[in-house]
């Protein structure tokens, strides 16, 4: 799993939810408000974990199938627009960046990369985690959930990027932490690696099929040929 080669890569995309930005304490406090809303008891961050990065309705059904919790087609709806309010209303209130990842933002910069944002959340709760985070100046494109027609794993943000950066979509680099970035950079023919925390569904980090696993966030910066 170590990196043998640097990459000759032009952009950088950096997932959000559990590469970027540990998300998962503002996701559980809008998880649990929701189950309060329908008379159920909280429920653990670490299950919440679980269902992080394929969106919240996702999130939401498979949630209820693992508590037996049973509703129709239109309650669901108006469960996943009460869910929506409640993270609206929490959305950036204890996520922050991970470690190291400010300064990788920062060197990138420096050394002239474009850098870019690809996730599956909406552009209503991205844009202000950018925001809050002050974070959203090191970022030339952002592309999320409802940007485009299809997202992640389909290769089409990739190569939307690519589009908007003029480069090849094997010069894209997608750094994210679950099987739907990896399954995207594969389906575009882009190179991919994984950070070694995140959220990841419940898979181990080798059933993730990226190029390699970074040991921290910097090492971001050791596997990118710069010259």
């Amino acid at each position: 799993m170590s990196h043998p080669v640097c990459l000759d890569v032009k952009v950088v995309a950096f997932d959000l939810d559990g590469t970027l930005v540990d998300t998962l304490p503002d996701l559980h406090t809008a998880t649990n408000l929701t189950l309060n809303d329908l008379g159920y008891g909280v429920v653990s961050r670490d299950i919440v974990r679980r269902y992080i990065g394929q969106g919240i309705e996702y999130l939401l059904k498979e949630l209820f199938k693992s508590l037996e919790i049973n509703t129709g087609k239109e309650d669901f709806v108006k469960l996943a627009a009460q869910f929506r309010s409640h993270y609206a209303a929490h959305v950036c209130d204890e996520s922050v960046l991970f470690p190291e990842m400010l300064e990788v933002l920062q060197s990138l910069q420096e050394k002239g990369l474009g850098i870019a944002c690809l996730t599956n959340k909406s552009e209503e709760f991205t844009s202000p985690i950018l925001d809050r985070l002050a974070v959203r100046h090191y970022f030339q494109e952002v592309i999320c959930g409802d940007t485009l027609a299809r997202r992640k794993p389909d290769p089409m943000p990739i190569f939307e990027l690519a589009q908007r950066f003029n480069v090849e979509p094997h010069e894209v680099l997608m750094v994210g932490d679950s099987q739907t970035d990896t399954a995207c950079a594969r389906n575009a023919g882009a190179p991919v690696v994984c950070v070694p925390y995140g959220y990841r569904s419940g898979m181990t980090l080798a059933d993730l099929n990226g190029d390699f696993v970074l040991k921290s966030p910097k090492d971001i910066l050791s596997c990118i040929n710069f010259a």
